[in-house]
């Protein structure tokens, strides 16, 4: 996996601190940051999150429901990666709270038994264990 790929799910899965997550993200040149916002609308949709989880992910991320990317979920839009520069690290971090809504779900019901997801194997590779964020 690349390195952001890493992040991301370490993000998700409570593995890294958001706010290191954040100054990671803010630390990118802008062009990486809508790569990295490209991705996880990718595995938003690979871990098969849903409408439904949109409110639950904005909760979780702590933006308000007002700001743009906020909007645009409860839309079901996701192509967040075209936003002004000022919206990309709401974006990263309103994606990652919806990822951490769909791929907790999967994790539950399809992956409980063990899985060959790399990015499920994280915890192990690294010897980290969840942390509060």
């Amino acid at each position: 996996m690349y390195e952001r790929e890493v992040v991301v799910n370490e993000l998700a899965q409570g593995l890294r601190p958001m706010a290191e997550g954040m100054a990671w993200f803010a630390g990118c040149p802008e062009v990486e940051q809508r790569l990295v916002v490209r991705e996880l609308e990718l595995f938003c949709i690979q871990a098969r999150a849903t409408e439904e989880d949109a409110q639950e992910a904005i909760a979780r991320s702590g933006l308000r429901p007002t700001y743009t990317p906020a909007v645009m979920l409860t839309r079901w839009r996701l192509h967040m990666s075209a936003l002004p520069p000022c919206d990309l690290l709401r974006a990263f971090r309103l994606l990652i709270a919806l990822l951490a809504v769909a791929d907790t779900r999967r994790r539950e019901r399809y992956c409980v038994g063990g899985c060959g997801h790399e990015w499920h194997q994280l915890a192990r590779s690294t010897g980290a264990g969840p942390s509060a964020t």
